[in-house]
């Protein structure tokens, strides 16, 4: 009886198994159909997302412009630093203590004005016996003038020996040199009572306090330094090999200097605009460079000591020359090439050579004639031959503070 129980239960079991396995069978069928169908249901969308541009659906739409003629700048490009045009650190220069300090730190100052004072009592007073001592000695030359006035008289007479004479002429002489001797302690003392009153050396800006009112301060400690931003220098470096180029330009601009431009760490903004004033007298043959100078008005304040710039220094300009866009600029296997826009409305490659891009405008030297237009947006939907609609391109913004980069001349793009 059990064992008959239990074959019941496994043929039952083994029903349910087959079952399932029907089921699922029937589940997979249907699903491949049902994605096969819908799969071929969007064949031809996933086609035209791969194939490209459909030329059913009319011309490519794309901003053209035309091969111009323009003055591009030729630039040098460098790193330099900011340096203050002066820099001077304010000591007293008599020793004493400092009784006011009148000035804020970072405050502007103009040569002259009063910043500190040492307790000048001690002075005052070496002034006032030095005086004391110069009118005593003036009525000690007084009374020998008048003797000797006196014994010059008498000595024709013989009244007085020539002995006597010449002794009093002496005293006369000595007291002269007191008299003078004591001017120049006065004018000394003068000179030491007016270091208690410390004044700014340069027109400028102040730095961090370094003694407070109070202390005792010696001659050559420092309180504050000076520096003078406006104008400001930028001392940087360029390539030995532009050496010969800054040369040749500074002799052809002749009385007129090299203009140079200083912009922020980006190389996008220009900060300020000055000229070339200095050229190392030697190169750096640790590093193959020329260390040059240019000052800046900084009216702004936009240099500051210690800043690194990008330093761009022009050298020439050429004049008209043919340029496009640099969007406009391809790079492919062969070199640099543009689309050029055809009569029919098509669309060739045209290999082109570069000059120097500056201002968002590349110098073309080869291959594009002034008036040829060119396609300057939407060049990765094109092929040769393409079908295109033209539309005229805004000009690009003046960018006078952009680098000039020199152009890799192209061979022929196939």
């Amino acid at each position: 009886m059990a064992k008959s129980k239990i074959t019941q239960r496994v043929a039952l079991l083994a029903v349910v198994a087959i079952a399932a396995g029907i089921a699922f069978g029937v589940h997979q069928r249907t699903g491949q159909r049902t994605g096969a169908a819908n799969a071929t249901q969007n064949a031809p969308h996933a086609s035209r997302h791969r194939g490209g541009h459909n030329p059913s659906a009319g011309p490519i739409p794309v901003d053209v412009t035309a091969v111009t003629a323009r003055d591009l700048p030729v630039y040098l490009s460098g790193l330099g630093t900011v340096q203050a045009f002066n820099t001077v650190t304010v000591s007293p220069q008599v020793s004493g203590q400092l009784m006011r300090v009148l000035f804020n730190e970072g405050d502007e100052v103009a040569k002259g004005q009063l910043l500190a004072e040492i307790d000048p009592r001690t002075f005052q007073a070496a002034l006032a016996q030095a005086n004391a001592k110069l009118a005593q000695d003036m009525a000690q030359l007084e009374s020998a003038q008048a003797d000797l006035q006196r014994f010059q008289n008498l000595a024709p007479q013989g009244y007085v020996s020539g002995q006597q004479l010449g002794q009093q002429q002496q005293l006369v002489a000595q007291y002269r040199a007191a008299v003078a001797a004591d001017r120049a302690v006065i004018q000394s003392d003068a000179i030491q009572l007016s270091y208690t009153r410390i004044t700014a050396p340069i027109t400028g800006r102040l730095g961090m306090r370094l003694v407070d009112a109070g202390n005792i301060v010696n001659a050559g400690s420092s309180l504050v330094v000076v520096t003078q931003l406006k104008p400001i220098s930028v001392v940087f470096t360029l390539p030995e090999q532009n050496l010969a180029q800054v040369l040749d330009a500074s002799r052809q601009a002749g009385s007129a200097k090299l203009q140079v431009q200083a912009l922020d760490r980006g190389n996008n903004t220009v900060l300020a605009t000055g000229t070339l004033t200095a050229v190392d007298n030697q190169i750096n043959t640790a590093t193959g460079t020329v260390e040059l100078k240019a000052t800046f008005a900084n009216a702004d304040e936009r240099l500051w000591p210690g800043q690194f710039v990008n330093i761009q220094l022009r050298t020439q300009t050429l004049t008209q020359v043919p340029t496009v866009p640099k969007l406009a600029v391809q790079q492919g296997p062969s070199g640099a090439f543009v689309y050029r826009v055809q009569e029919d409305d098509t669309v060739a490659m045209q290999a082109i050579e570069t000059g120097i891009t500056q201002g968002g405008f590349t110098q073309i030297t080869k291959g594009l004639a002034l008036g040829t237009p060119v396609v300057v947006d939407g060049q990765y939907r094109l092929k040769p031959g393409s079908h295109v609609k033209a539309h005229t391109a805004a000009a690009p913004a003046p960018a006078s503070n952009s680098a000039a980069v020199p152009a890799t001349p192209a061979t022929a793009a196939h």
